[in-house]
């Protein structure tokens, strides 16, 4: 039974009647409970039901979902996730391991092969370093400020998903092309006493972990890891400053470049330091960036959005807890209603019961008489 019903059948068990002298049951108004004041405690539970629902609603817009209150709930969500993204580490390992096609090198191709080694400009260990690590400190940086597991978590799972598809597509083509560096010829031939066999293809005598690498060339990896790891701040960035809101602040577009700025950089030193040809640079910029677009879409709306600042998970949230108060907003409205309908007939009641019922019948006598 319902809770109005059961209001219902308890207004009516306390309705007390009397007989008057002309034999009407009027029921005696004045102490009928069905006052306003009455049924305070039936509505305590519901009232206590919408403050606990606008709780969560507050909740919910100030961030109160932290990751010491859901981190461990939304890790395990997401553990499909965060396997895929082992097993993605895995494969990167592998395809670094396994050597790569070993691509015909002629005496006539080595003229554009010839260019000296040098020391790399951004070492190796680097690029994690400002791909990886920076954009996640720029994450808990907005965290801090905000407090929301969703925006925090996604944003890491999104980057990682980036950087590591970025990895895996960028050497599985190293490993299938097997273009030669720039300075292939003095890895090939470190003495510069160059040795070609009956079909004029190269029979290098360098280290072999030197000529594997030098074998490597397309596209380039620092690049490619480089434009997914920052083109995914870009876009980051973006989104939490609204830089296409259509207001025409441009500087906040300095903002969103600045992550591209070092992606380009790191890439035109891969070209300076002679490791790399052009082609290598720009094939690995775009497959990073084009990467990156996916990846960030997957968890958040696109910048130009009106709500590009938030999470897609962050959102779904706001409308569970919105549809979840929707039926007590209409259940309070119709008590409401009730309770003034009810009051307005507890009104009417009174002002009859003021009249004289005898009166009445001999008003009703004397008019029969009349006719």
């Amino acid at each position: 039974m319902g809770l109005w019903d059961l209001r219902s059948l308890l207004c009516v068990d306390n309705c007390r009647a009397v007989f008057h002298t002309q034999g009407i049951l009027r029921p005696e108004w004045g102490n009928f409970p069905f006052r306003g004041d009455w049924f305070s405690h039936l509505y305590q539970p519901l009232i206590r039901y919408q403050n606990h629902q606008q709780s969560r609603m507050r909740e919910a817009q100030l961030g109160a979902h932290t990751v010491r209150t859901h981190g461990v709930t939304l890790a395990r969500k997401h553990m499909h996730d965060w396997l895929i993204l082992m097993l993605l580490a895995a494969i990167v390992v592998i395809l670094n391991v396994i050597n790569p096609f070993y691509r015909y090198v002629g005496k006539d191709m080595m003229a554009d092969l010839k260019y000296p080694m040098k020391e790399n400009t951004v070492p190796v260990w680097a690029v994690p370093v400002y791909a990886i690590l920076l954009p996640m400190v720029v994450f808990l940086l907005f965290y801090l400020r905000r407090p929301d597991v969703y925006d925090l978590h996604h944003a890491i799972l999104g980057l990682l998903f980036s950087v590591l598809i970025t990895g895996v597509i960028t050497d599985a083509i190293k490993d299938a092309v097997g273009r030669p560096r720039p300075d292939f010829f003095w890895r090939c031939f470190p003495d510069g006493k160059d040795v070609y066999d009956q079909w004029g293809n190269v029979e290098c005598h360098g280290q072999k972990h030197i000529l594997k690498d030098g074998r490597k060339s397309f596209p380039s990896g620092h690049t490619s890891w480089s434009f997914a790891g920052l083109g995914f701040l870009s876009l980051y960035l973006s989104g939490k400053i609204q830089a296409f809101d259509r207001r025409g602040h441009v500087a906040k577009l300095c903002i969103v470049f600045l992550p591209l700025l070092v992606a380009s950089l790191v890439a035109i030193s891969r070209v300076d330091d002679y490791r790399h040809h052009w082609q290598d640079v720009f094939a690995g910029g775009l497959i990073g960036l084009i990467v990156a677009m996916f990846c960030y879409l997957q968890f958040f709306p696109p910048p130009y959005h009106v709500d590009g600042w938030g999470t897609y998970a962050y959102f779904r949230v706001q409308e569970e807890i919105h549809a979840s108060m929707q039926p007590t907003d209409a259940l309070n409205a119709e008590a409401q209603d009730e309770n003034h309908q009810n009051e307005s007939n507890n009104a009417s009641m009174e002002m009859s019961s003021t009249v004289d019922p005898g009166t009445a019948v001999e008003d009703l006598e004397s008019g029969r008489r009349e006719t």
